[in-house]
């Protein structure tokens, strides 16, 4: 068979690479701990779960509209409005399975040889994959340590060129719970009136994960760019619905029409029994997501100790999401090296830096969306791995 040669430029996600070698171990009999994944170890809530019975029970068993039922858009639209103080309209809304899909919708739509996108780095490995498939010429945004891996808006700005057609910022960041602070996106923002043809797609998945008491600095909330901002958001990490698959995007008018042909022709609609689940979510209690901040953050400040508290290890306080991005090149391993000996010596499973990009060489992801006696543990085999790799 002669595949299309696209197919030899698209990546993967090493995080679920890690994971089948992690339960592979596990199934041998190996004790894992898999800070690998970012996956919160809560259950969805139960509120949500009975709306999804619900709907089944109600007999919602067929196809929806393509861009999803009107009810959920409606809600998203009404949640943007209470978290972010803006005003959407329902008709923009897009629900897709999962937030890859908007992701790759609107790489694809930009993507093609001769143009140019732009993305972080370290950042979602499919954010270059995708780039790579559609055959536009990939440009990473370099993430810095010394700034808490934000982004410097003029730097961005000055690798903007004619062939640039889309800019994907994400904040907070997968893999290094960094966070753009509001006065970086008034810079960029205002930097973008200069280059009308650049579209952006602000991935903010981790709007609800922001810490110290930090509100998140959403690109929504700038008018000047809404005609040609695409937001990228959903269900996964705020109400633990990974495997739902749902989320959604929020398009500009002039190409929601697209976003409606790329659907029809991808995957029809969403789970209809799914999309009452999203529903309930948005409008039911909200006392889940509370909760799990407040776990996430007593780890985060947990994991952050204990990291810098190791021979050859620093680590930058993660702002927002679930990861910490610890730097370990005083050890003198390379980022795959040391992913590797953490999973096969130590039983710990995370995802090596470059997984994530050049720029992500000298680190390793750690995900804390594990319970606290986990991390404790993955901390005390590093502590004696690196203790060994001393002696």
């Amino acid at each position: 068979m002669q595949l299309a040669a696209a197919m030899s430029r698209l990546g993967t996600e090493t995080a679920f690479e890690v994971l089948a070698r992690a339960t592979k171990l596990a199934a041998e009999g190996k004790d894992i701990v898999n800070l690998g994944i970012g996956q919160p170890d809560f259950p969805t809530p139960p509120h949500i779960v009975e709306a999804a019975v619900k709907a089944l029970r109600d007999g919602h068993h067929g196809y929806t509209p393509a861009l999803g039922i009107k009810p959920l858009r409606e809600a998203v639209a009404a949640d943007i409005r209470k978290l972010r103080g803006v005003e959407i309209d329902p008709d923009l809304v897009a629900i897709v399975p999962g937030g890859k899909v908007t992701m790759f919708f609107a790489i694809v739509m930009f993507g093609e040889p001769g143009a140019e996108i732009m993305y972080p780095d370290p950042g979602f490995p499919i954010y270059r994959s995708a780039i790579e498939w559609t055959g536009a010429k990939p440009v990473p945004i370099v993430l810095h340590e010394r700034t808490g891996f934000s982004f410097s808006a003029e730097e961005v700005l000055r690798q903007i060129t004619p062939r640039t057609r889309l800019i994907v910022v994400n904040s907070p960041a997968n893999p290094t719970g960094g966070v753009v602070p509001k006065a970086e996106l008034d810079k960029f923002v205002a930097g973008l009136e200069r280059h009308p043809q650049v579209a952006v797609l602000s991935d903010e998945i981790y709007a609800r994960l922001c810490y110290d008491g930090e509100a998140h600095a959403s690109l929504t909330a700038y008018p000047a760019i809404r005609d040609r901002l695409i937001l990228l958001d959903g269900w996964s990490k705020t109400y633990a619905m990974t495997g739902w698959r749902l989320g959604y995007g929020v398009w500009p008018r002039a190409l929601i029409g697209q976003v409606d042909k790329l659907a029809v022709n991808c995957h029809s609609c969403v789970n209809a029994a799914t999309q009452w689940a999203g529903i309930a979510a948005l409008q039911g209690p909200q006392d889940s997501v509370g909760v799990m901040a407040k776990a996430f953050d007593e780890r985060r400040g947990y994991i952050h100790r204990r990291l810098n508290a190791l021979p050859g290890i620093s680590c930058v306080l993660p702002k927002g999401a679930f990861y910490a991005f610890p730097n370990i090149s005083k050890t003198g391993q390379t980022a795959r090296a040391m992913q590797n000996r953490l999973l096969e010596e130590a039983g710990v499973a995370t995802v090596a830096g470059t997984s994530f990009g050049a720029a992500g060489e000298g680190f390793i992801r750690f995900s804390y969306a594990n319970s606290l006696p986990n991390i404790e543990k993955a901390m005390d085999r590093m502590a004696k791995l690196l203790g060994d790799n001393r002696a």
